[in-house]
């Protein structure tokens, strides 16, 4: 099954967002309380509760910044 290229820059902000917002949680968990046997399910909570907001920016966010990079390369 092939998603419509259309449907790249969602898609791309969909993938991006969901990878950092695992990766950060994960971090910012791991240093302020440690991992234990709930560090699964409050992983899982702050991605859930997290990349809802993170979805959205980089959807906004994505496009300005390639224009920027665009804008500073040769």
């Amino acid at each position: 099954m092939r998603i419509p290229a259309r449907f790249a820059p969602l898609l791309f902000s969909a993938l991006l967002s969901a990878i950092m917002v695992c990766i950060v949680s994960a971090f910012v968990l791991t240093i302020s309380q440690g991992i234990d046997a709930r560090f699964p399910a409050q992983w899982l909570s702050s991605c859930l509760t997290t990349w809802p907001v993170a979805f959205p920016t980089v959807a906004i966010v994505a496009p300005l910044v390639r224009r920027i990079v665009g804008r500073v390369t040769a």
